[in-house]
This record gives structure tokens, C-alpha cells and sequence, in this order.
């Protein structure tokens, strides 16, 4: 008898034991994957919507490309926020999108920074002499090849035809934060990064804005993924899209359309 009630009792342990990754699992919110640019806005946005009662989003970032690489490869993500819209294409023909999640959710302008405090005499216009004011430093970018802010760059700086003049100075960084990192540290003199990320740094300054016209518009689609299991995935996504959840965005800077 005394075994039987042993066996039963290790049984419902073992029961409990097994429980437990699934309690844990049902405590933690959706898994959204996000450009790194929006790490204040997001987490600002995960704090607002955990105070209305619901577990708070796992925030994972990194540059758009990183992420949509992930995804691609299985990521059981709930909830993508691009940098730009090419990459959020290359996911959705990849067949990886729940059809009708898809929105703009916010915009963004272009910036070139430098270190705060160091003087720069430069302006931003076609032409600059943007080679001369980085003399023997860098420029740091994204990576200009695959990174949203990167390409943006790489499609302004092309623009106001002076890309030649620099291109064999450029650093390059996995993400954009990764550029901004670079110019706080003063490893590099200039760098070009989104005005949100110039904000949100009080180791930089601002030496100008790139015209609207000299890249194209700067756009952060979100959709889910079919792989998105969360229940509270699309109250989320929905969240984000309304007034409430784009104002957020706008406290740190971003663009509405």
C-alpha cells in the first residue's frame, strides 16, 4: 500500500514538473521581432500594453535583414516590424505572412551625426564635401548592402552624388544602432542613422537632415506570422495600429503617415 501511494505520489510530481514549461510559457506574451531602431518605442509600447493585464511582449531586435533571415528559418516568432518594406516583401513571397495583418505602422527621416560637441562645417546638400570633413576617419553606416538604414543612406548619400567620395571610408555595422554606437564612442566622425536613434542618444548631435526626396520613404510595415501561436498576438498587432499604440511611436519620434 505504502509503495502504491509512493508511486501515485511521484506520478502527480512528475505531472507538476511537466506543467511547469507550459505555466511559464502561458505567462510570457507574444514574440515580436523588431528592427532595432525601435527599441524605446517598443518597449514602450510592451510597458503600456502589460498595464492593461496581458503578459508582456518578448522583444527581440536586430537589423530587418537578421530578422527576416530568422524567420525564414523557422523562428517561431508572432509578430514582425521591418525597417522597410523589402524585407517585409521578401518574407511575405516566402509565404511566411498572415495574409491581411499587413500595415504601415510608422515612418522615419534620415540624419547624419558626429560625436556631441565636435564642431562639423558641413551641410547637407548635393555635392557636399563630406569626404573632406571625415579626413582620415570613418563614416559609419549600416551595412549599406542589406541593412534598411544602410540602404537608405547608401541611396542618399548616391543622390546628392558624393557615395564614390566615401564609399571606401564607410564603416560598417550590423544594425543601425550599431552605426550610432560608432559615432558615440568616436570611432567613427560622422554617421548616417535614423533622426529616432539621433533622439534617443545623448552622445551625438545632429549635423543634418537628408532630404525626403534623395532615398525612399521610410516605412516600418508589421504583420503576423503564421507561425504565430500567442493569443494575445493580433490584440497586439492591433494595439500598435491604433491611436494609442501609434502615439507611442510619436512620443519618440517616429513619423505617422
Amino acid at each position: 500500500m505504502r509503495k502504491g501511494k509512493l508511486l501515485l505520489a511521484l506520478g502527480w510530481l512528475a505531472l507538476l514538473l511537466a506543467a511547469f514549461p507550459a505555466m511559464a510559457a502561458s505567462k510570457r506574451g507574444p514574440l515580436i521581432l523588431a528592427a532595432a531602431s525601435l527599441q524605446e518605442s517598443m518597449n514602450a509600447a510592451a510597458d503600456a500594453w502589460a498595464a492593461r493585464g496581458h503578459p508582456r511582449p518578448v522583444l527581440s531586435f536586430a537589423g530587418s535583414s537578421v530578422l527576416a533571415r530568422q524567420i525564414k528559418a523557422g523562428a517561431p516568432a508572432d509578430l514582425f516590424l521591418s525597417a522597410d518594406e523589402d524585407w517585409m516583401d521578401d518574407v511575405e513571397r516566402a509565404g511566411f505572412l498572415q495574409r491581411g495583418t499587413r500595415a504601415d505602422l510608422a515612418g522615419n527621416r534620415l540624419v547624419l551625426v558626429a560625436p556631441a560637441g565636435q564642431r562639423v562645417a558641413l551641410r547637407i546638400g548635393r555635392g557636399m564635401p563630406i569626404a573632406r570633413a571625415l579626413g582620415d576617419s570613418r563614416l559609419a553606416m549600416a551595412n549599406p548592402d542589406s541593412v534598411p538604414a544602410g540602404k537608405y543612406g547608401k541611396a542618399a548619400l548616391t543622390a546628392l552624388g558624393v557615395w564614390t567620395s566615401v564609399s571606401a571610408k564607410v564603416a560598417r555595422a550590423d544594425n543601425v544602432r550599431g552605426a550610432l554606437a560608432l559615432v558615440e564612442r568616436g570611432a567613427a566622425k560622422l554617421g548616417v542613422v535614423y533622426a529616432t536613434d539621433a533622439r534617443a542618444s545623448k552622445l551625438v548631435q545632429v549635423v543634418g537632415v537628408f532630404p525626403a526626396d534623395s532615398h525612399a520613404p521610410i516605412r516600418y510595415p508589421l504583420a503576423r506570422l503564421k507561425a504565430s501561436t500567442h493569443r494575445d498576438a493580433e490584440g497586439f498587432r492591433r494595439f500598435l495600429l491604433s491611436g494609442t499604440g501609434r502615439a507611442i511611436l510619436g512620443r519618440y519620434g517616429f513619423t505617422a503617415f
